[in-house]
């Protein structure tokens, strides 16, 4: 059975917070409130999901295709939905599948300062996310370091990535979803997002719904109760009007945290995505059997180069720019109803997840990522004056299919780069991926 899913526990019931939330301008004259600091030990990289839909047989939605496979630890098979065209099935131009992005810039207001959406959007749209690159290779990606211990997830050699594309100019999503099922050069077979932008919203955070923090290298952002931010972003869902099922609604903010319960410092959640049934349309479940619309959606935070990543390529190098929304939008990729399970995974890379049995692409690789395009926004220092920028955006990496299902050999993905015999990677990198649990299948807990 389906259920809604809060990676971590993030809530222990449905989110019923209905805060109205008064528009704001970004002139406002409230003082600016005294942020507080956290420690670097309590800034976690989290995301999770929120809500979910059970799809059947709607056609009202995103184009989809549904799969199974077996998986041989435990003798199940499993079935899961995925974006796009059918890798196993599609042939020519029936494999290239375009979504269309509505991406919609949030302007926050908390504590006296407007923390600005819009000043993300000309920076996201050059971004891996939506320009395209050559992922043939890579001039720097995650070194473990002294993991766990710090420095940790640091700035490491890059070298071959995606041999099979190299020479292929692609956005992310799309060379992640060609590698995760080995359709790489010639192959047809596309999965790309085309951005419409929509002019940006003003949210302004009530009392005791937010705070401002202050990173140890000086960055303050907003930290935001997630309850009353995933009411918000559900309440856009439903009162946009350009709102569509079958395109993804992007949500981009900057430098806007959230936490979890009434403690401040249990933080933070960098994104989410989730999937919902379109209130007032259709008939039947609210779940899709009465092919009733379902809208899918994300939302990610740009985060500063000086929040989690420590100076000059230390510990959480790749935690930067467009770390969540990689995160979010490969995640949507894979799982976009929320409702895809397989045999719970438990990985020593990503603790903060636990014990969990979602298909999440993103969640076993928080941090570990890689060096893709030239970022010419907010690349100066920190405010402490060191240096965490390095002139890249810091794609996430990625984990296929294959390592859920625990498929060995995997003749589904890319090869890796080095042959190995377990024939095909198990994530975007590779053997790039400085950890050894990811050059076989997941282990459970």
């Amino acid at each position: 059975m389906h259920r809604p899913r809060f990676v971590l526990l993030l809530l222990a019931a449905a989110i019923i917070a209905t805060i109205t939330t008064a528009a704001a301008s970004a002139g406002g004259t409230t003082a600016m409130a005294q942020p507080q600091q956290i420690s670097d030990s309590q800034l976690q990289a989290l995301t999770t999901t929120v809500g979910g839909a059970k799809v059947l047989s709607t056609t009202k939605t995103l184009q989809h295709w549904f799969g199974q496979t077996l998986n041989p630890d435990n003798g199940v098979t499993y079935g899961y939905n995925m974006v796009g065209a059918d890798p196993n099935t599609c042939s020519g131009s029936a494999c290239s599948a375009t979504i269309t992005a509505d991406i919609t810039p949030i302007n926050v207001v908390i504590g006296g300062i407007t923390f600005s959406g819009p000043d993300t959007v000309a920076p996201t749209l050059a971004s891996p996310a939506f320009a395209t690159n050559d992922y043939g290779s890579t001039p720097f990606a995650t070194a473990a370091g002294n993991f766990p211990n710090l420095p940790a997830l640091i700035r490491g050699p890059g070298g071959t990535l995606s041999q099979g594309d190299a020479g292929n100019q692609l956005q992310l999503e799309d060379a992640t979803m060609r590698a995760q099922f080995n359709k790489t050069g010639s192959s047809p077979y596309h999965l790309r997002l085309s951005p419409v932008l929509h002019d940006p919203i003003t949210l302004v955070v009530p009392p005791g719904a937010g705070t401002l923090l202050q990173s140890g290298r000086g960055v303050i952002f907003a930290d935001v109760n997630i309850a009353w931010w995933a009411t918000q972003i559900g309440n856009l869902n439903h009162t946009l009007g350009y709102t569509d099922p079958t395109h993804l609604p992007l949500y981009l903010t900057n430098d806007v945290l959230l936490h979890v319960g009434s403690n401040v410092l249990n933080c933070c959640v960098i994104g989410f995505h989730g999937a919902s049934e379109v209130l007032g349309q259709g008939t039947g479940s609210t779940h899709g059997n009465g092919n009733q619309p379902v809208q899918t959606y994300a939302w990610a935070s740009w985060l500063s180069p000086g929040i989690y990543a420590r100076p000059n390529g230390g510990t959480d190098w790749a935690v930067q720019d467009i770390h969540p929304l990689s995160h979010e939008i490969a995640e949507w990729g894979d799982d976009p109803f929320v409702n895809n399970e397989v045999e719970p995974w438990l990985t020593p890379t990503a603790p903060q997840y636990g014990c969990t049995d979602v298909l999440e692409t993103g969640d076993p690789v928080v941090g570990i990522g890689f060096a893709k395009g030239t970022n010419t926004f907010e690349q100066g220092p920190n405010p402490d004056g060191t240096q965490s920028a390095d002139g890249f955006y810091h794609p996430e990496d990625e984990v296929f299919l294959p390592w859920f299902m625990r498929t060995a050999p995997n003749t589904i993905s890319e090869p890796t780069q080095s042959p190995s015999t377990n024939i095909g990677r198990y994530t975007l990198m590779g053997d790039l991926n400085p950890f050894p649990g990811f050059r076989v299948p997941a282990t459970g807990c």
